[in-house]
């Protein structure tokens, strides 16, 4: 069974469970992978959680079934997964923009969700440039903050614009602080259906480090002053694509999603890797008056 045919498959499963608890080990085994690796792929491909999807067409189906049927309100909510009225409530609210009991209204307009279905077409017959290293484990330096939505999703836009305008002190000290080193790395990691991690951070040589921690040294403990802490990135093999000539770290969204997108379904296929459970980095090369590009480091493993 072909990659896209297996995720279909768990598609179709979500589908025929909606009015059930879903185990997403048991979503993921109809495509013969685990639980993470299932979330990734269908995280980055659709541009949405699975849990999200699940909610939506969850929503959709009670708002049509109410505007169909008789049936009780509590009922409709017990049916699609919801423990309480109030709780029902206010996700039908969030996602019709009316109330349960405003569904049945004449001329109430209810939102349709439809059932998901892939259609790729793998064309092939593209230029990529690209590297495979493996990097032995590195230790950053910088800050965190939780992103909801998926990366590269269509909320990260504003939440990393309103971190990077917000932040800019601690950007242009971690530059100044790195040295040799000015590249940024922006890590990704933690993902679930909640959202995710995201750390803006610099590599630091021991000796930057050891003495921005020592306030003997500088005065000050840059570290705990500045919120700053260390990301370990573990010894990891990656796949290391690169857009050149990149205007502008906040307005490259679309040729990344489509970038991470042609690696998935077209590069890792056809050279035998999956995605590994480790973190991923976009390095952003960004000197003034030098070329400017941002490298996408995707994690990957053999297929087994």
């Amino acid at each position: 069974m072909d990659w896209i045919t297996g995720l279909q498959k768990a598609i179709d499963y979500i589908e025929e469970h909606l009015t059930e608890t879903i185990d997403y080990e048991k979503v993921a085994a109809q495509s013969f992978s685990s639980s993470w690796h299932f979330q990734r792929v269908f995280s980055i491909l659709c541009g949405f959680t699975v849990g999200e999807y699940i909610r939506s067409r969850r929503l959709s189906l009670a708002g049509a079934e109410l505007v169909a049927s008789d049936a009780k309100v509590l009922d409709v909510a017990l049916k699609y997964g919801y423990e309480s009225p109030d709780s029902f409530a206010k996700a039908f609210r969030n996602f019709h923009g009316i109330l349960p009991s405003q569904a049945r209204g004449n001329g109430s307009m209810l939102k349709s969700y439809s059932r998901l279905v892939l259609k790729f077409s793998l064309e092939g017959g593209k230029l990529m440039d690209y590297r495979i290293e493996k990097k032995p484990e590195m230790i950053l330096t910088g800050y965190k903050a939780h992103f909801t939505g998926v990366p590269y999703g269509k909320e990260r836009e504003r939440q990393e614009e309103q971190l990077f305008v917000t932040t800019r002190g601690k950007q242009w000290f971690l530059r100044g602080a790195s040295g040799k080193h000015p590249d940024a790395h922006c890590v990704i990691t933690n993902i679930t259906d909640e959202g995710y991690d995201y750390y803006y951070c610099h590599l630091l040589d021991d000796y930057e480090r050891e003495n921005l921690y020592n306030r003997e040294v500088t005065g000050v403990d840059f570290v705990e002053d500045l919120g700053l802490q260390n990301i370990i990135i573990p010894e990891t093999t990656y796949a290391v694509f690169e857009t050149k000539d990149v205007k502008s770290t906040i307005c490259h969204y679309f040729d990344l999603l489509n970038l991470r997108i042609q690696i998935l379904t077209e590069w890792m296929p056809e050279m035998g890797f999956q995605l590994k459970n480790a973190p991923e980095l976009a390095v952003y090369h960004w000197l003034p008056k030098a070329e400017r590009n941002v490298q996408i480091w995707m994690p990957i493993e053999k297929v087994r």
